[in-house]
């Protein structure tokens, strides 16, 4: 797969990328030099100072407990051997991947070390995002970015080369999904019943006690999340990024209108995330709740719709690209200003991960979306002091392009039986 197209690719390409990224540098060096030379870059030049750059240290393998406290260089030409470009204090820094050692003390000797390691080259990649459009991929800092141009090149961005060689996923992180994504399917069905037998006893439960509750479902599968799942009712459903507390919390009462989002992944080394989230009503939805569920189920449903086509047709697609298809039905129905933020975002071992989004609102993501990774789709319709419908899904594609879409998917509002019998 190149850096700018992978239409004439088919599965046997991404298996050499999974087995690939399975190894240390030396085992990917042939196939990364083969993206550089497919988009004319001259080489990859990984750049980090105080673990400023988490990209380029994941991708390189450096241990946590490493002490990194001076500038490190680590040069991939599109032909030849790698160079490490390392201050004589952590000469050892990079002892794990191959390459010549080039060692300097003082700012002269990294400046000269830098010029030698460029000299005739034209066009560089590193981890920067032109106009700072992709944040997650803009790693390297603005006058580092000035001193590389200074010695006559062009810098590209690293962004789909990155994503090729770290975001792919192993069957392991596959499997720890999909335990997630179950257990999450599980806890939330468990959530509901709770709020209803709750309210049918006439019993107080609030947001917070669902939230706790989730928490303590997670607990029992061994799992563990980033944040507190969100459970808000009627007009905190409003808010995408509500959440409730100890001291503020809003009781829910026959009628509400309920949202729950949570996302977990099991407690072990390299485990990945699952992300869902659904909508219910304690006893009967209005027909505006209904109206609403629909166009952003329908929205949900032209994102995977698009996936789902380019994919069996095997045609390139970026991340920007699936965003509009779902906003389109939103703004054609009249909502178009209450859908605000992004359709999906990359999933991997953080909730949010470092690969393609799913957004051409908050940024405009060129990146592809590539077999052996996995994304959201939760477009939302949000109405300000009333109520806000979010549907999520997760969507892993899998190495031979197939796609899955895990966690389950919401067709109906979920109405609570609330009458005491």
């Amino acid at each position: 797969m190149s850096l700018r197209s992978f239409g004439r690719f088919g599965p046997s390409c991404f298996l050499r990328y999974y087995k690939a990224h399975m190894s240390n540098v030396s085992g990917k060096l042939s196939e990364i030099q083969n993206e550089l030379r497919a988009a004319g870059v001259d080489g990859w030049l990984l750049y980090d100072f105080k673990r400023s750059n988490d990209l380029a240290c994941a991708f390189l393998e450096i241990p946590h407990d490493s002490i990194l406290t001076r500038r490190m260089y680590y040069w991939i030409p599109a032909d030849g051997s790698p160079v490490k470009l390392l201050n004589a204090i952590e000469s050892h820094t990079l002892d794990h991947q191959s390459g010549e050692l080039s060692l300097y003390q003082t700012w002269q000797d990294l400046d000269a070390g830098l010029t030698k390691l460029l000299a005739g080259k034209k066009r560089v990649a590193m981890e920067y995002s032109p106009r700072g459009a992709i944040p997650a991929v803009s790693k390297v800092d603005g006058g580092t970015i000035d001193l590389v141009r200074e010695k006559g090149v062009e810098v590209v961005s690293s962004a789909n080369l990155l994503q090729l060689f770290t975001g792919i996923w192993n069957k392991g992180k596959l499997e720890s999904h999909l335990f997630a994504a179950r257990v999450l399917d599980e806890v939330v069905e468990k959530a509901w019943n709770k709020i209803e037998a709750s309210l049918k006893k006439g019993e107080l439960v609030t947001e917070y006690d669902i939230q706790q509750y989730i928490l303590r479902l997670f607990k029992e599968n061994d799992c563990v999340a980033s944040d507190a799942p969100i459970c808000a009712v009627n007009a905190n459903s409003a808010n995408p990024h509500y959440q409730p507390s100890k001291k503020h919390s809003f009781p829910i009462k026959k009628g509400d209108f309920i949202l729950i989002d949570l996302w977990c992944k099991q407690n072990k080394p390299h485990a990945v995330y699952a992300d869902i989230t659904r909508v219910g009503v304690a006893g009967t939805p209005s027909p505006k709740q209904k109206e609403v569920f629909e166009i952003v189920r329908e929205a949900q449903q032209a994102a995977l719709d698009l996936v789902q086509k380019s994919f069996a047709d095997k045609k390139p697609l970026q991340g920007y690209q699936v965003d509009q298809a779902s906003r389109n039905v939103i703004e054609k129905s009249g909502y178009g200003k209450y859908f605000i933020h992004r359709t999906g975002h990359n999933i991997d071992e953080n909730d949010h991960g470092n690969g393609t989004h799913i957004d051409n609102f908050e940024t405009h993501d060129t990146r592809l979306i590539i077999p052996g990774t996995c994304f959201s789709i939760e477009p939302g319709i949000y109405l300000p002091g009333e109520f806000g419908v979010r549907l999520e899904y997760d969507v892993f594609i899998h190495w031979d392009s197939k796609v899955q879409v895990t966690g389950g998917q919401q067709k109906e509002i979920r109405c609570l039986e609330v009458c005491s019998e």
